[in-house]
């Protein structure tokens, strides 16, 4: 086994491991790479070589995606593909869910440490699987296939894809379980597994995993496009051996991940100052009611506080003192999945147009407090289902940090006030009639995955982009109606459209949401779910901008819509809860809850199920929002004239041929009547701080609440520290 950087010395992968981590700490420079020798001597043919490789996990991923039947991977690109060294540093990645480079790295690591080239063996031909996040993934959903590469019988690489399935045998039908608590309800496991032999699947993991999900096609053909995109890579790699020799290949995978660790440094020296900046974001768990589980009965305030240093030298440390426990849900994680996550979200907003790879964590510090939510890998039989639930959430935190950081070096145009929380995928299954054209008695997925385009946070110079972007995937993509409608057949769409009054409120809005109305219709029996914030905001704004809307679920039961259809009368598409239309409905069975995370229930023929994709957060003070483009949102249906009026001071009066047309004289007055009630209201900093001190130590705090800081003060310490101190709390305070 030749150690990379000098292609000389045969040693075991562990070795090796070892070897790069040894050179990378004593000087500094990762596998002691002080000096780029083959880009120095020739940039030109260096930047050749490495767009070769990237170019390869490109065209893997291009190629691999017209293989996959699921509209998850053709349609939204939910896959990705990425070439490692043969100790597993990632080098280079495709486009698509770039959020698992790190985390199929994890798994090489994993294999090695485990021994795997002593026994079984690591040999030509092999395949390996993994969905475990305790060693090296997200959520069970996203499945890794990875591929040994060797030239010449040497072990030089690896190549690995990702794709996220429509479902994968959980307690319940999905790909987003809400109702496992625990890893016996999460599905289908792999845990670096190997799966395959000489290029060809095993008979005996191809019988379980055809008889471990409830949709074997779409798992079939999914795990076709990740090996045939990793042979691709493999290909690619062996044709560019043969061009460059192997010396230069193993040299510059090296190279290529020491450039991106510069490059890295550069850019956040160039972009922020050193400092400290601190965010918290809040998830909540509605299960008090929802759950069938007893330990899962009972509600939870999530703390998901973020501190990032930036130090002078250009590297971050992220500090997640004070996140709360893991428990009985399927939000638990581990380091894979949060440096996973951090991973993408850097690359939006300091590392684009660099080179993406390993050499991003070379240049991050994390500390993750034990027995917390995302550092919990000696709890074995935690649920690590559904992760994103709260890793989303905490890296709002994150932007609203970096954005900062830019106002404070003068780049007002840079990174966004947050985002939108990708959620709301309604899921579960069906079982169709037969009375609308398909097969009688077929099952169907539920597994909408619209959430792949949610709105952005605005910045001081834009609005954020409207019903397009999603944190974990920079191609965002809503997919079409008609492909979500072929897979999941007795679904149908009544619309889809802008939802009023989602985009958060500020001088710069952000991005809004779209919602849709969903119709079971030719289905015997169905049950659907969905998970959603619906009793906090996962996002605050930035600099006097407001949070998006707060999620909440709508179900409507015994429509009759038939008898609207014969009569021609205009049917519910969406839902304003301030005149809902849901109204033309007199005789239905209105279910509103006030939270969007439920468990499964059941729905039958004619039922509706109203999905809401949440806006972005904005930016500043609303009331010193642009006139002109105050009416251009009434006129685009971005709000309604309440919120324009009450949010916006804006007073606006339609025209002949239907249009608004704001009043410019009494909007001003109704914002000098909002800024004087806002004065009014307001009260001294001294006497908010003593009421609520008060507060806190008469313990007048609802019961989640309260419940949430005694966790916190047993698994956040140091948190806890800092919060008696700023309450001025006795030693001894408890809750």
């Amino acid at each position: 086994m030749a150690f990379s950087v000098g292609a000389s010395t045969r040693v075991s992968l562990k070795q090796l491991v070892q070897e790069v981590a040894e050179r990378t700490r004593n000087t500094g420079h990762y596998a002691g790479l002080v000096e780029l020798e083959l880009r120095d001597k020739n940039p030109f043919r260096w930047e050749e070589a490495m767009t070769k490789l990237i170019a390869s996990a490109v065209t893997a991923r291009e190629v691999a995606v017209h293989i996959a039947a699921s509209p998850l991977t053709r349609s939204l690109g939910e896959t990705c593909f990425a070439l490692f060294t043969a100790d597993g540093d990632a080098v280079a990645l495709s486009t698509g869910i770039i959020v698992h480079v790190h985390t199929m790295s994890e798994d090489i690591k994993q294999m090695i440490e485990a021994g795997y080239e002593e026994f079984p063996g690591i040999r030509e031909g092999d395949i390996y699987s993994n969905n475990d996040p305790a060693l090296g993934n997200v959520h069970t959903t996203d499945i890794h296939t990875l591929i040994p590469i060797f030239y010449q019988g040497e072990l030089v690489g690896w190549a690995g894809g990702v794709t996220h399935q429509v479902d994968i045998g959980g307690v319940t039908p999905g790909h987003d379980i809400v109702a496992a608590t625990s890893r016996y309800e999460d599905g289908l496991y792999m845990t670096n597994e190997k799966i395959g032999e000489q290029g060809k699947l095993l008979p005996h993991y191809l019988l379980r995993s055809r008889q471990g999900v409830r949709t074997p096609l779409y798992y079939d053909l999914d795990e076709k496009a990740r090996i045939a995109g990793a042979e691709m890579i493999k290909r690619a790699v062996i044709q560019f051996i043969d061009e460059y020799g192997l010396d230069f290949y193993l040299r510059l995978s090296r190279e290529v991940i020491e450039f991106s660790r510069r490059n890295f440094l550069a850019r956040v020296k160039e972009r922020l100052i050193p400092g400290r900046f601190r965010a918290t974001a809040f998830v909540d768990t509605p299960f008090s009611k929802e759950a069938w589980q007893p330990q899962a009965q009972r509600d939870t305030l999530h703390h998901l506080p973020l501190e990032v240093v930036v130090k002078a030298d250009g590297t971050l440390r992220l500090d997640f003192e004070g996140n709360s426990g893991y428990g009985p849900w399927a939000w638990n994680t581990a380091l894979a999945s949060v440096l996973g996550a951090l991973w993408v979200v850097l690359s939006q907003m300091l590392g684009y147009s660099e080179v993406v790879n390993e050499g991003y964590n070379l240049a991050l510090e994390t500390y993750r407090p034990p027995r917390t939510w995302l550092n919990n890998n000696e709890v074995y039989d935690l649920s690590r289902q559904t992760p994103w639930y709260l890793t989303i959430p905490i890296y709002t935190g994150l932007y609203r940090s970096l954005q900062r950081g830019f106002l404070s070096r003068g780049y007002v145009e840079e990174g966004a006030s947050g985002y939108g929380m990708t959620a709301d995928p309604t899921q579960g299954g069906m079982v169709l009639s037969g009375t609308t054209g398909e097969p009688k008695g077929v099952y169907a997925p539920i597994t909408t995955f619209e959430i792949s385009a949610v709105g952005m946070g605005a910045n001081a110079t834009r609005d954020g982009i409207d019903h397009g972007y999603a944190m974990w995937n920079p191609e965002s993509d809503m997919g079409d109606v008609e492909e979500w409608e072929r897979l999941q057949m007795g679904l149908r769409y009544l619309s889809r459209r802008i939802k009023p009054n989602s985009a958060g409120y500020g001088r710069r809005r952000g991005g809004a949401g779209f919602e849709t109305m969903g119709l079971f219709y030719g289905v015997a029996g169905a049950q659907a779910f969905s998970l959603n914030q619906g009793m906090v905001f996962t996002n605050a704004g930035n600099c006097g901008g407001y949070p998006a809307f707060a999620s909440y679920t709508l179900h409507v039961r015994k429509t009759d819509i038939e008898q609207l259809w014969r009569n021609h009368q205009p049917y519910p598409q969406g839902d304003d809860p301030d005149s809902p239309e849901v109204n033309k409905l007199p005789s239905a069975e209105v279910t509103r809850l006030p939270y969007g995370t439920y468990y499964p229930r059941p729905f039958d023929q004619g039922d509706l199920i109203y999905m809401k994709y949440n806006g972005g957060p904005g930016y500043g003070d609303p009331l010193e929002r642009p006139i002109e483009l105050c009416e251009r949102d009434l006129n685009d249906g971005i709000y309604t004239e309440r919120i324009m009026e009450s949010v916006y001071g804006i007073i606006a009066s339609r025209d002949l041929h239907g249009g608004f047309v704001v009043d410019r004289k009494k909007s001003e007055v109704k914002r000098a009547e909002i800024r004087r009630t806002r004065r009014e209201r307001s009260v001294d900093f001294a006497e908010f701080y003593h009421r609520e001190r008060n507060r806190v130590l008469n313990g007048e705090l609802t019961p989640v609440v309260r419940a949430m800081y005694a966790e916190l003060a047993d698994v956040g310490p140091g948190w806890w520290e800092e919060y008696r101190a700023v309450w001025q709390l006795p030693e001894k305070f408890t809750l």
